[in-house]
Order: structure tokens, then C-alpha cells, then sequence
């Protein structure tokens, strides 16, 4: 379970066997969701938050962080999904100490 980054007690990773489309989970004190990047000619062009199977999605201010982190951050997570995945070279998770907008 590759973890992509630690946000203000967020976890955000993906799956080691993970399928498409390119995804990312969020998890926080029990909850999880995940968000599905939708990738038009090489650029994301909308982000979907979605529930797991079986969990708590993540609610208010871990939620609106998830959103924010996966905002911002939408082409170094389908670079670093291209690295693990097709590549298979190694993630390296990034701890973010400033709140992202």
C-alpha cells in the first residue's frame, strides 16, 4: 500500500493492486474515501469522490482536505500512478505541512 502523502493527519495512498481508473484512496481516524481522476487526452479534467465498499466516507474537515489535496495535487498523482504502476518504481510519500487551497 504505497502511501502518496500525509496531510494534516490524512492519509492518501493507493492499493498496491489497484485497477483504472487512475485513483486514490483517503483515510482519516476510520473513514475512507476515495478520488477517481478522469484523464482527457493526458489532463485531468474532473475529479470524482467517491465511498469504499464497507467504510465511513470521510466527513467535514477531512473530507474538504481530501478534495483539496487531490485538487492540487491531480498531476503528481497520475505521475506517481504511472511510476508505481506501469513503471513499477517506488513511491515516496510527501508529508505537506501547509494547508493547501
Amino acid at each position: 500500500m504505497p502511501k502518496l502523502y500525509d496531510y494534516f493527519g490524512l492519509r492518501v495512498y493507493f492499493y498496491a493492486n489497484e485497477h483504472k481508473p487512475v485513483h486514490v484512496h483517503g483515510f482519516h481516524r476510520g473513514r475512507e474515501s476515495k478520488a477517481e481522476l478522469v484523464i482527457v487526452d493526458g489532463i485531468v479534467v474532473e475529479i470524482r469522490l467517491l465511498g469504499v465498499g464497507g467504510m465511513r466516507p470521510l466527513a467535514g474537515r477531512a473530507a474538504k482536505d481530501f478534495e483539496a489535496l487531490v485538487r492540487v495535487k491531480a498531476d503528481d498523482i497520475v505521475q506517481k500512478w504511472t511510476e508505481f504502476f506501469v513503471l513499477n518504481r517506488p513511491i515516496h510519500a510527501e508529508t505537506i505541512t501547509k494547508r493547501l487551497r
